[in-house]
């Protein structure tokens, strides 16, 4: 049975998992569904793909793994492909040495040339924090009063200056959330319940989570503002300032650009190699068989990876999110609630980073607020201010 508001489809603008998984939720509702996607395929930025002279399993806009302490999240996405056991172990080679990301005991033994138990080690790490910084407000402050100088120096300085484009001193301590240091020697870099990688890649599982006769998807298609009229509601994953052709200026946004080369067998012996000197114009070379542990190729794709300013025809990575932005971002808040019938989601739609299980997470909320609710869809159901 198709259940309709005014006998209408819905539409959803954007085919990754938000625009995904929104879409079959309302399917299997009963609801028909057309998606729109200005790109030539599916899954968005979590894109992934068989590269062609190699067979190797390529992550085409960086590295996605997977971890959640949801299990609801977790189930969903193992009902469209089966989750392989993945832990994230990065490096990082800095000043001429190769240490283990996060800072752990090895790390720290390592930098410092010592042999510290994990007491020892935490004494000793406080005796580097600044601690005349009693209430961290920037990065630079946060890494300093809980690492010292040595550690920030080396892990974070040069990397952050790189990956944001201004110095640490001028972005906020929150990105620094949790202390980034452990006292013993796991090098797991996510402390996740669940973590895992799609045996056959993330666009394998959006494009089964899309398959239901309900949902039409239209590639390289622009949705535009004057088509809304046609549609019970519209559920947009798009750039919030761009649904407003931009009005209020363009929210700022750090974007990457991938150096592809192609290495005959294992070129770094890991999948993620950070480079911390700021001599070392990228921020990271990331090794792609490494992601897919399971599968056995020999040769190897890596891409080098360099963050700058996101332009007008750049793709969209991270938030920026500094003072300049956030009163910009009210603006086109205050813009998006007095539309109707339009629901903002997922990354873009609402200038926030988050992670794919947070993505798909509200989602599925977002799904069921609409499919439970006989009052109109607010603008937000997750708040991006």
């Amino acid at each position: 049975m198709i259940i309709e508001r005014g006998n209408q489809p819905v539409a959803i603008v954007g085919a990754g998992l938000s625009g995904a998984v929104i879409g079959r939720e309302l399917a299997e509702a009963g609801h028909r569904v057309e998606i729109f996607e200005s790109r030539t395929h599916v899954a968005g930025n979590c894109h992934t793909e068989r590269d062609a002279e190699t067979g190797v399993l390529v992550h085409v806009f960086g590295p996605h793994i997977f971890h959640t302490d949801d299990s609801d999240v977790w189930d969903y996405v193992n009902r469209y492909q089966k989750f392989m056991a993945f832990k994230s172990r990065v490096k990082t080679t800095a000043k001429g040495q190769v240490y283990s990301l996060p800072v752990n005991l090895h790390t720290i033994n390592q930098f410092f040339g010592k042999t510290l138990r994990p007491d020892e080690a935490r004494d000793f790490i406080e005796t580097l924090a600044d601690k005349t910084i009693e209430v961290p407000e920037t990065l630079e402050q946060q890494a300093l009063r809980f690492v010292g100088r040595e550690l920030y120096g080396a892990f974070f300085e040069g990397y952050t200056q790189k990956q944001w484009g201004c110095a640490p001193s001028e972005l906020p301590a929150s990105i620094l959330k949790r202390l980034p240091v452990r006292f013993n020697y796991d090098d797991n870099y996510f402390f996740h319940k669940y973590q895992g990688m799609p045996e056959h890649g993330y666009t394998d599982m959006v494009e089964r989570i899309l398959d239901h006769a309900n949902i039409t998807v239209h590639l390289e298609t622009r949705f535009e503002r004057s088509l809304a009229q046609d549609y019970a509601h519209v559920f947009y994953s798009g750039p919030l300032d761009g649904y407003f052709d931009y009005e209020e200026g363009r929210l700022g946004y750090r974007t990457l650009d991938f150096e592809r080369f192609v290495y005959q067998g294992d070129y770094q012996g890991c999948a993620v190699m950070n480079y911390g000197d700021l001599s070392v114009p990228y921020t990271r070379v990331t090794e792609h068989k490494h992601f897919s542990t399971w599968e056995q190729h020999e040769a190897s794709v890596c891409y080098r990876e360099f963050s700058r300013a996101c332009g007008s025809d750049d793709t969209p990575y991270y938030p920026i999110r500094l003072v300049k932005e956030k009163e910009q971002l009210r603006r086109y808040v205050d813009l998006a609630e007095k539309q109707t019938g339009v629901t903002f989601v997922g990354r873009l739609g609402t200038y926030r980073y988050l992670d794919m299980d947070v993505t798909i997470r509200e989602a599925l909320d977002t799904a069921r607020v609409y499919l439970s609710s006989v009052a109109p869809m607010p603008a937000f159901v997750h708040a991006p201010i």
